[in-house]
């Protein structure tokens, strides 16, 4: 029993090595931290391996993943989506329906992308970058592999759009409210988008904010949606609660229920900002371990297809959303 406690610590021990690593690098270069720790895990793998003595430790980054996701509900309310107005969170629902199916239309059809693949393709995209694939990927049952590489094109995404919004911002002098409403609709992952609204303005930090904490909220209903799809294909006819319940990831419950915390005011600001700080490091903890499942010849295998699909979806809708922002505003 000691034994089995004390296997996993040198693989853990790895996790938290590489992740203060990544956070420090980025410190200096200036890249994405999530985005490094996932490089990190890919160069462990793909050169030295991964020896047996670390592998039942490196192997626990599902659970950080789970548990960041968890933690992650305490940053979203329901009086944040409702201070998002009704016209704005129209136009995010049709964002985020468009982009899902643009995604899987793209994937099934033109690119000849696996369908699970797809599915954490579009959800990364449409909702909330890489907890919207972990999320999506337990309820589907999909690969350790093809979380890993969805989450490493959403990163990338994200590295390309954290350059280009505020160059375009800039460009078109977009006002604080368009722009932080249409980084919230069209970026893929929290961060970046709470970056790039602050660094244009107060204000449009704010907006990008309240917009992509909404957006989030949606995580558990895709989740079901997806699981409730594939469960039902998979057994060819109706599919009972509990077959659904037995497949659904139940971290998500877990982020639901601190949403509800949230908004009842459990959480004081002080203790908000370290469950942030928290969900910040079990992601670092998560990517590295989950870079670790990237083979380089297997990627090589799968091509540059995911990324083009993803940031086809990403520009159609990003144009028109902004299109549709301007003509409101």
């Amino acid at each position: 029993m000691v034994a089995d406690a004390v296997e996993p610590l040198p693989g853990i021990a790895v996790l938290c090595f590489g992740a203060l690593s990544a956070r420090l690098l980025s410190a200096v270069i200036g890249v994405n931290e999530l985005l490094l720790a996932i490089g990190l895990g890919v160069l462990m793998t793909n050169t030295v391996g991964v020896p047996d003595l670390f592998e039942s430790g490196i192997g626990t980054h599902s659970i950080w993943l789970a548990a960041g996701i968890v933690l992650l509900g305490a940053s979203l309310t329901v009086g944040a989506v409702l201070e998002i107005g009704s016209v704005v969170l129209v136009l995010l629902l049709v964002a985020v329906t468009a982009t899902v199916l643009l995604v899987e239309g793209i994937a099934r059809n033109t690119a000849g992308i696996a369908e699970r693949f797809g599915s954490l393709l579009a959800a990364g995209a449409g909702i909330c970058g890489v907890s919207a694939v972990i999320a999506v990927g337990g309820s589907i049952r999909a690969k350790e592999t093809e979380i890993a590489y969805a989450a490493g094109v959403v990163l990338l995404i994200d590295a390309i759009t954290i350059v280009v919004y505020p160059i375009v911002g800039s460009a078109l002098g977009l006002p604080g409210t368009v722009f932080g409403i249409w980084a919230g609709i069209s970026m893929l992952s929290t961060g970046p988008v709470v970056a790039v609204g602050f660094a244009h303005s107060d204000i449009a930090g704010q907006w990008a904010t309240m917009t992509k904490l909404a957006r989030n909220a949606l995580i558990g209903a895709v989740a079901l949606g997806y699981a409730w799809y594939y469960t039902r294909r998979g057994s060819g006819g109706a599919v009972s609660f509990g077959t659904l319940w037995s497949k659904f990831p139940k971290f998500v419950v877990g982020f639901i229920a601190f949403i509800a915390l949230a908004s009842a005011g459990v959480f004081s600001p002080e203790e908000q900002a370290s469950i942030a700080s928290a969900v910040d490091w079990l992601f670092l903890l998560a990517f590295v371990g989950l870079g670790t499942e990237i083979r380089i010849g297997s990627l090589r295998r799968t091509g540059v297809a995911p990324l083009l699909v993803v940031f086809t979806a990403i520009l159609v809708v990003s144009a028109l959303s902004l299109s549709v922002l301007l003509v409101i505003f």
